[in-house]
């Protein structure tokens, strides 16, 4: 399958000599919902900010739905919609003017209906003659969205879409998100709220320290990294841990009450029968037991951290 987005060996040093990003490799596949993840200055944004043509890559390059973004630029950046992180338009111009400029600038030709279609879409047709002053932040965000749509384009960046909205918003935003890839657009997401990418993408990449160190299937990486826990409740607490559980992984709780075994899923023995042989040898009784999958967010946490 052809990329919509093609970025091979990019890198970006900054004057004062601080490299960005180190040789960036990263492919999206059309009609996806890819959720880019990373700590604060791990690339993010740079990375994005070449893709649109705002910022220009030391070395690489670049292709947009096929058109290079340097050599190519306008056709490739007429493919792109982008909602910056930090809410920026004309606060006194009208939801209809400022939505219908932002198509002329691609050289678009006026479409009241897919304006009006999109304004619809995001809740923001019955203000679409009120001025931009007067919005709550949250139909601010969706004016930010009105616009980056407004020129039909076949890629979306969605840099923290949701940062200072309220639950409701969010969730519509994610069903507004849903509905945009139905209808072909590929949305790339980067977001602090781990939720959203575990909900939403269908796949998962994360940078660090200005490198890709992994593109998977949401799915595939939840299953290959997300560990497992067994927390055994216990009929009587213990005062402390057998020496033989302890040697197999096992924790105690601070009250005495749960033993807890992590494992992997995955793995062909799973040492869970062995474990409970040993309880039962040990004439430790178990009054209940749960097992808890480790979430995106815990597995994320390990990423960035290195320690996986």
């Amino acid at each position: 399958m052809q990329s919509i987005i093609a970025a091979d060996g990019v890198t970006k040093t900054y004057a004062n000599g601080f490299q960005a990003l180190k040789g960036v490799d990263l492919h999206i596949r059309p009609g996806e919902i890819f959720a880019l993840l990373g700590p604060n200055g791990a690339g993010k944004t740079t990375l994005i900010s070449i893709i649109c043509g705002i910022v220009n890559a030391t070395s690489g390059t670049v292709l947009a739905d096929g058109h290079d973004i340097s050599r190519d630029y306008r056709a490739a950046r007429s493919t792109i919609g982008l909602v910056p992180q930090e809410l920026s338009t004309d606060l006194w111009e009208t939801v209809w003017s400022t939505v219908k400029f932002s198509r002329g600038l691609f050289g678009k030709a006026p479409n009241p209906a897919h304006l009006e279609k999109v304004l619809r879409s995001l809740s923001l047709w019955d203000k679409k003659d009120t001025k931009i002053m007067a919005l709550s932040g949250g139909m601010k965000r969706r004016v930010m969205i009105a616009k980056a749509l407004s020129h039909e384009p076949r890629i979306l960046f969605l840099d923290e879409p949701t940062a200072g909205v309220d639950v409701e918003l969010r969730r519509d935003m994610w069903e507004m998100v849903r509905g945009l890839r139905a209808s072909g657009v590929t949305i790339i997401l980067t977001t602090h709220y781990i939720e959203e990418a575990e909900e939403m993408a269908d796949r998962i990449g994360v940078i660090r320290g200005g490198e890709i160190i992994l593109v998977e299937d949401k799915a595939v990486l939840m299953r290959k990294l997300g560990k497992k826990r067994l927390s055994l409740q216990l009929q009587q607490p213990l005062t402390a841990l057998p020496a033989d559980l302890a040697d197999n992984g096992v924790t105690l709780s601070e009250d005495g009450e749960t033993l807890t075994y992590t494992f992997d899923a995955q793995g062909e023995d799973t040492g869970i029968a062995g474990l409970l042989r040993r309880l039962e040898a040990g004439g430790i009784d178990i009054k209940d037991m749960q097992t808890h999958q480790s979430s995106l967010e815990e597995i994320f946490v390990e990423l960035v951290g290195g320690r996986a």
